[in-house]
Protein backbone atom coordinates (compact mmCIF):
# COMPACT_ATOMS: atom_id res chain seq x y z
CA UNK A 1 0.00 0.00 0.00
CA UNK A 2 1.28 3.32 -1.01
CA UNK A 3 -0.32 5.04 2.09
CA UNK A 4 -2.28 4.27 5.25
CA UNK A 5 -2.67 7.39 7.20
CA UNK A 6 -3.60 10.96 5.40
CA UNK A 7 -3.59 13.51 7.60
CA UNK A 8 -5.54 16.86 6.53
CA UNK A 9 -7.57 19.75 7.54
CA UNK A 10 -10.38 18.60 9.93
CA UNK A 11 -9.82 14.80 9.27
CA UNK A 12 -7.63 12.23 9.57
CA UNK A 13 -7.46 9.32 7.68
CA UNK A 14 -6.53 5.65 8.64
CA UNK A 15 -6.59 2.28 6.76
CA UNK A 16 -5.06 -0.74 8.47
CA UNK A 17 -5.70 -4.04 9.49
CA UNK A 18 -5.96 -5.88 13.30
CA UNK A 19 -7.12 -2.52 14.83
CA UNK A 20 -7.95 -3.30 18.42
CA UNK A 21 -8.22 -0.47 20.63
CA UNK A 22 -9.44 -0.66 24.28
CA UNK A 23 -12.18 1.76 25.60
CA UNK A 24 -11.52 5.26 24.53
CA UNK A 25 -12.92 8.49 23.50
CA UNK A 26 -12.04 11.24 21.70
CA UNK A 27 -13.08 14.94 20.03
CA UNK A 28 -13.38 13.82 16.85
CA UNK A 29 -17.04 11.95 15.00
CA UNK A 30 -15.47 8.63 14.29
CA UNK A 31 -16.69 6.82 10.71
CA UNK A 32 -15.54 3.18 10.64
CA UNK A 33 -16.26 0.74 7.77
CA UNK A 34 -14.39 -2.82 7.62
CA UNK A 35 -13.45 -4.55 4.05
CA UNK A 36 -15.65 -5.95 2.38
CA UNK A 37 -15.28 -9.79 3.48
CA UNK A 38 -13.71 -8.73 6.95
CA UNK A 39 -14.98 -7.94 10.46
CA UNK A 40 -15.71 -5.35 12.48
CA UNK A 41 -16.72 -5.11 16.58
CA UNK A 42 -18.19 -2.22 18.56
CA UNK A 43 -18.38 -2.85 22.12
CA UNK A 44 -17.94 -6.31 21.53
CA UNK A 45 -21.28 -6.34 18.69
CA UNK A 46 -20.02 -7.46 15.48
CA UNK A 47 -21.15 -5.88 12.66
CA UNK A 48 -20.45 -5.86 9.01
CA UNK A 49 -21.62 -2.62 7.55
CA UNK A 50 -20.18 1.25 8.53
CA UNK A 51 -20.59 2.76 11.61
CA UNK A 52 -20.84 6.64 13.23
CA UNK A 53 -19.42 7.62 16.70
CA UNK A 54 -20.53 10.74 18.37
CA UNK A 55 -18.32 13.07 19.90
CA UNK A 56 -16.64 12.06 23.07
CA UNK A 57 -18.61 8.73 22.98
CA UNK A 58 -16.42 6.08 24.83
CA UNK A 59 -16.03 3.12 22.39
CA UNK A 60 -14.08 0.12 22.40
CA UNK A 61 -13.48 -0.86 18.52
CA UNK A 62 -11.94 -3.72 16.34
CA UNK A 63 -11.75 -4.08 12.89
CA UNK A 64 -9.75 -6.99 10.79
CA UNK A 65 -8.95 -4.43 8.14
CA UNK A 66 -10.82 -1.69 6.90
CA UNK A 67 -11.35 2.25 7.00
CA UNK A 68 -11.31 4.95 10.50
CA UNK A 69 -12.00 8.46 9.80
CA UNK A 70 -11.93 10.72 12.34
CA UNK A 71 -13.57 13.84 11.98
CA UNK A 72 -14.18 17.90 13.08
CA UNK A 73 -17.05 17.86 14.83
CA UNK A 74 -17.87 21.51 13.33
CA UNK A 75 -16.27 20.83 10.01
CA UNK A 76 -18.83 19.86 7.22
CA UNK A 77 -18.51 16.24 7.28
CA UNK A 78 -18.99 16.27 10.74
CA UNK A 79 -22.10 18.60 10.69
CA UNK A 80 -23.65 15.58 7.83
CA UNK A 81 -22.48 12.89 10.12
CA UNK A 82 -23.91 14.26 12.99
CA UNK A 83 -27.62 14.90 11.19
CA UNK A 84 -27.06 11.34 10.26
CA UNK A 85 -26.33 10.15 14.00
CA UNK A 86 -29.86 11.94 14.82
CA UNK A 87 -29.25 12.05 18.46
CA UNK A 88 -28.12 9.00 18.76
CA UNK A 89 -24.38 7.73 20.13
CA UNK A 90 -23.45 5.47 17.25
CA UNK A 91 -24.97 4.33 14.52
CA UNK A 92 -24.99 1.27 12.02
CA UNK A 93 -25.51 1.57 8.97
CA UNK A 94 -27.25 -1.03 6.84
CA UNK A 95 -25.88 -0.42 3.58
CA UNK A 96 -24.37 -2.55 1.39
CA UNK A 97 -20.39 -2.48 1.81
CA UNK A 98 -18.43 -1.06 -0.62
CA UNK A 99 -15.72 -3.18 -2.27
CA UNK A 100 -12.59 -0.50 -1.26
CA UNK A 101 -9.64 -0.65 -2.66
CA UNK A 102 -6.31 -0.20 -1.21
CA UNK A 103 -3.43 -0.98 -3.66
CA UNK A 104 -0.04 0.10 -4.01
CA UNK A 105 -0.93 2.07 -7.31
CA UNK A 106 -3.89 4.21 -5.86
CA UNK A 107 -3.19 7.29 -3.14
CA UNK A 108 -6.31 9.11 -4.61
CA UNK A 109 -8.68 9.41 -1.73
CA UNK A 110 -11.56 10.14 -3.51
CA UNK A 111 -11.17 7.10 -5.63
CA UNK A 112 -10.60 4.94 -2.71
CA UNK A 113 -13.85 6.45 -0.47
CA UNK A 114 -16.17 6.95 -3.19
CA UNK A 115 -17.66 3.14 -2.94
CA UNK A 116 -18.33 4.20 1.21
CA UNK A 117 -19.23 8.11 0.75
CA UNK A 118 -21.82 7.08 -2.33
CA UNK A 119 -23.01 4.63 -0.02
CA UNK A 120 -23.59 6.88 2.32
CA UNK A 121 -25.57 9.80 0.45
CA UNK A 122 -22.44 11.83 1.29
CA UNK A 123 -20.77 14.39 -1.03
CA UNK A 124 -17.74 12.93 -3.01
CA UNK A 125 -15.74 15.75 -1.98
CA UNK A 126 -15.21 15.19 1.61
CA UNK A 127 -12.00 13.61 1.58
CA UNK A 128 -10.39 16.27 0.08
CA UNK A 129 -12.04 19.43 0.86
CA UNK A 130 -13.93 19.79 4.61
CA UNK A 131 -14.03 23.38 5.25
CA UNK A 132 -14.92 24.79 8.87
CA UNK A 133 -18.77 25.58 9.74
CA UNK A 134 -17.47 27.67 12.37
CA UNK A 135 -18.85 31.31 12.29
CA UNK A 136 -17.37 33.70 13.70
CA UNK A 137 -14.14 35.07 12.26
CA UNK A 138 -11.74 35.14 14.53
CA UNK A 139 -11.83 31.63 15.95
CA UNK A 140 -12.16 30.34 12.45
CA UNK A 141 -8.19 31.99 11.72
CA UNK A 142 -7.06 31.12 14.63
CA UNK A 143 -8.60 26.92 13.35
CA UNK A 144 -6.85 27.67 10.10
CA UNK A 145 -3.46 28.91 12.21
CA UNK A 146 -3.63 25.53 13.96
CA UNK A 147 -3.87 23.91 10.89
CA UNK A 148 -0.19 24.66 9.69
CA UNK A 149 0.87 21.81 11.45
CA UNK A 150 -0.64 19.74 9.44
CA UNK A 151 1.85 21.43 6.31
CA UNK A 152 4.73 20.59 8.88
CA UNK A 153 4.53 24.69 9.87
CA UNK A 154 4.16 24.03 13.55
CA UNK A 155 3.88 27.15 15.73
CA UNK A 156 6.06 26.90 18.96
CA UNK A 157 2.99 25.24 21.73
CA UNK A 158 3.89 28.24 24.16
CA UNK A 159 2.15 30.25 21.32
CA UNK A 160 -1.00 28.67 22.62
CA UNK A 161 -1.46 30.20 25.99
CA UNK A 162 -5.42 31.60 26.12
CA UNK A 163 -4.39 34.42 27.63
CA UNK A 164 -2.02 34.88 24.64
CA UNK A 165 -4.66 33.82 22.16
CA UNK A 166 -7.38 35.98 23.31
CA UNK A 167 -4.98 39.28 23.16
CA UNK A 168 -4.12 38.50 19.81
CA UNK A 169 -8.01 38.24 19.17
CA UNK A 170 -8.40 41.34 20.90
CA UNK A 171 -10.44 39.37 23.56
CA UNK A 172 -10.30 38.97 27.16
CA UNK A 173 -8.81 35.50 28.34
CA UNK A 174 -12.39 34.61 29.90
CA UNK A 175 -14.24 36.07 26.61
CA UNK A 176 -12.55 34.08 24.25
CA UNK A 177 -12.63 31.19 26.53
CA UNK A 178 -16.25 31.20 26.66
CA UNK A 179 -16.21 31.83 22.92
CA UNK A 180 -14.24 29.10 21.46
CA UNK A 181 -16.41 26.24 23.90
CA UNK A 182 -19.33 27.89 22.20
CA UNK A 183 -17.99 27.89 18.94
CA UNK A 184 -16.49 24.41 19.06
CA UNK A 185 -18.69 22.72 21.91
CA UNK A 186 -15.51 21.99 23.57
CA UNK A 187 -12.93 23.98 26.00
CA UNK A 188 -9.90 25.70 24.57
CA UNK A 189 -7.99 23.47 26.54
CA UNK A 190 -8.93 19.49 25.49
CA UNK A 191 -8.95 21.05 22.13
CA UNK A 192 -5.70 22.17 22.01
CA UNK A 193 -4.49 18.86 23.77
CA UNK A 194 -6.35 17.31 20.56
CA UNK A 195 -4.27 19.15 18.04
CA UNK A 196 -1.11 18.60 19.94
CA UNK A 197 -1.67 15.02 19.54
CA UNK A 198 -2.69 14.89 15.62
CA UNK A 199 0.27 17.51 15.65
CA UNK A 200 2.73 14.35 17.21
CA UNK A 201 0.78 11.70 15.08
CA UNK A 202 2.22 13.95 11.95
CA UNK A 203 5.67 13.75 13.35
CA UNK A 204 5.85 10.05 14.52
CA UNK A 205 4.54 9.41 10.74
CA UNK A 206 7.67 11.42 9.34
CA UNK A 207 10.17 9.52 11.12
CA UNK A 208 10.75 11.41 14.52
CA UNK A 209 11.12 9.00 17.68
CA UNK A 210 8.00 8.98 20.50
CA UNK A 211 10.74 11.59 22.41
CA UNK A 212 11.03 14.38 19.53
CA UNK A 213 7.16 14.33 18.66
CA UNK A 214 6.53 15.01 22.47
CA UNK A 215 8.96 17.70 22.09
CA UNK A 216 7.72 19.33 18.93
CA UNK A 217 3.97 18.49 20.12
CA UNK A 218 4.57 20.20 23.09
CA UNK A 219 4.01 17.62 25.38
CA UNK A 220 6.29 17.32 28.80
CA UNK A 221 7.86 14.10 27.54
CA UNK A 222 7.28 11.20 25.89
CA UNK A 223 5.65 9.60 28.44
CA UNK A 224 3.05 12.44 28.92
CA UNK A 225 2.65 11.47 25.06
CA UNK A 226 1.89 8.00 25.30
CA UNK A 227 -0.24 8.42 28.32
CA UNK A 228 -2.99 10.53 26.55
CA UNK A 229 -1.95 8.89 22.78
CA UNK A 230 -3.42 5.77 24.98
CA UNK A 231 -6.17 7.30 26.49
CA UNK A 232 -7.10 8.95 23.42
CA UNK A 233 -6.91 6.40 20.90
CA UNK A 234 -7.37 2.78 23.05
CA UNK A 235 -3.62 1.65 21.93
CA UNK A 236 -0.18 2.59 22.61
CA UNK A 237 2.16 4.25 20.08
CA UNK A 238 3.69 1.11 18.88
CA UNK A 239 0.56 -0.34 18.24
CA UNK A 240 -0.47 2.50 16.64
CA UNK A 241 3.23 3.07 14.47
CA UNK A 242 2.43 -1.01 13.48
CA UNK A 243 -0.81 -0.10 11.73
CA UNK A 244 0.58 2.93 10.31
CA UNK A 245 3.41 1.50 8.88
CA UNK A 246 1.93 -1.85 7.43
CA UNK A 247 2.02 -2.20 3.70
Amino acid sequence: MKSNVWIKAGIVIIYGSSIDASPHRHHAIQLACPRNGYSCKLDNNEISTPVIIDSNVEHQLQIDEGWILLVEPTSELGGELSKKLAGQPSKVFKVPLPTIKHTEYIDDLTVLLSPLFENLALSNKFPLINESQIADHRIKKLLHELNQCLDGKCLKPSNWRASDVAQKLALSESRFLHLFSKELGIPWRPYLLWCRMICAVRAILNGESATDAAHMAGFSDSAHLSRTFRKTFGMTIRQANAIFQKS
